[in-house]
């Protein structure tokens, strides 16, 4: 069949340009664009997606502002749609969050339970092609050229497909930005959340830049965009009319990054595999801790956090990293390499709690953390014993508990150290 450069998003019907509801469904947005059917480069972002899974999972929170993250001292992972009304935003510090929303209902992240759920969208952006290029748990490039044959349809009415079965099946909305690189892409997938559709053709890519902020560039930060702010440049029209050879001069590699994409210009392609080179796993105490017995338990809770994303990535690694940050900020890193490749909390902790030791001993700490680093895809290592290891019972027990928990809630059982009584962090 053939397809029209607008149409439904929820039915796929036909649509006047111009249109925004649906006259069919009546529900339905509509997407109009004259390239709608020759872009193939996508970016996909899931919408505030560790605050929807907690949504997703208590339907009494779905009126509330609901915010992801640590106690007094942390941050803010994710704040929900709501919760950004009140000014609310992520990497904030808690303590700022709670005073500008203070009846927002404050979640403590589940990195297994959003792991799994990005693993399963993944799987659904792969179903549509292998060109897909994971940039974080929830959002991925994806490249859909070529694929018009094998599915019967163009990439721009799978992507509308793939949000809706997204929603359907994992229960959380995702964005998409539709065009013909990556850099517009990725702009084009913030345009309109949440569960938008957004678009940017060849054609308009200039102008749709012009009026864009410096900010709207990758690599450009707060600070960068206070200096070129300073050198009298507010807009990306500004860049485009600049020099790329006094860019150079001025900002270096970056001064060649901000004329090439400025111009809309970026030839990176989109690559199936990303490696990730760490797993982790870090908190920040309301007040600081000396006490090694609770840094250790606090350490455990770290340990089975970031092994059960490792498995539910399929990862093993090889080194393991304790992180440490004293009072006025100070951070104190240690590694040790492991015998062999893993993802079992166990031998994470029994690393981390040696290096816990060696590093703390009577001193205060702010934050504590942990990570796998040296990673491979699970079972790439051919260094299990066959006949019953140690490691190899740890695992049974430790794949034991989690199928529990999967199936009964994390609380179901756990070790011994899980159920000590102590004060909060």
């Amino acid at each position: 069949m053939g397809f029209a450069t607008s149409f439904c998003t929820a039915c796929e019907s036909p649509a006047e340009a111009g249109e925004r509801r649906c006259a069919v469904c009546g529900h339905g947005e509509v997407i109009s664009h004259p390239e709608l059917l020759s872009l193939t480069i996508a970016h996909l972002d899931c919408d505030a997606f560790y605050a929807a899974i907690e949504k997703r999972d208590d339907p009494s929170l779905a009126d509330k502002p609901v915010l992801i993250g640590g106690g007094v001292r942390g941050v803010v992972s994710t704040a929900c749609y709501i919760a950004r009304t009140y000014g609310v935003r992520s990497a904030m510090p808690m303590f700022k969050a709670r005073a500008a929303c203070p009846d927002a209902v404050v979640i403590k992240p589940n990195m297994a339970k959003y792991a799994e759920a990005g693993r399963q969208i993944r799987e659904m952006m792969r179903a549509l092609t292998p060109m897909v290029e994971p940039l974080s748990i929830d959002e991925a490039f994806l490249d859909l050229s070529g694929t018009e044959r094998l599915h019967g349809a163009p990439p721009a009415v799978m992507l509308a497909r793939l949000q809706r079965a997204v929603e359907r099946e994992v229960g959380v909305t995702a964005s998409v930005g539709l065009s013909h690189n990556k850099f517009l892409a990725k702009v084009a997938s913030d345009l309109d959340k949440p569960q938008g559709f957004s678009i940017v053709g060849r054609e308009e890519t200039l102008d749709f830049l012009a009026a864009l902020p410096v900010t709207a560039i990758w690599g450009v930060g707060k600070a960068m965009a206070r200096k070129l702010e300073s050198d009298g440049l507010k807009t990306v029209g500004q860049l485009q009319k600049m020099d790329t050879g006094e860019l150079a001069r001025r900002y270096g590699e970056l001064g060649l990054r901000l004329s090439r994409l400025s111009q809309g210009k970026d030839a990176r392609r989109v690559k199936p595999e990303r490696d990730t080179k760490t797993v982790s796993s870090e908190t920040t105490f309301n007040s600081d801790i000396s006490d090694p017995q609770r840094l250790e338990d606090i350490l455990w809770e770290l340990c089975e956090k970031v092994s059960a994303r490792m498995k539910a990535s399929s990862f093993e690694g090889r080194v393991i990293t304790l992180k440490l940050k004293s009072h006025d900020f100070k951070t104190v890193s240690r590694r040790t390499t492991l015998d062999a490749p893993s993802n079992l909390a166990r031998l994470a902790f029994a690393a981390a709690k040696r290096m816990l030791h060696e590093t703390a001993p009577g001193r205060a700490w702010r934050l504590i953390g942990v990570g796998f680093s040296g990673l491979s895809m699970d079972g790439a290592n051919p260094t299990r014993d066959l006949f019953g290891s140690d490691n190899e019972r740890i695992a049974a027990q430790e794949h034991a508990i989690d199928a529990i928990r999967d199936r009964f809630g994390k609380d179901a059982i756990g070790a011994g150290r899980s159920f000590r009584k102590r004060p909060p962090k």
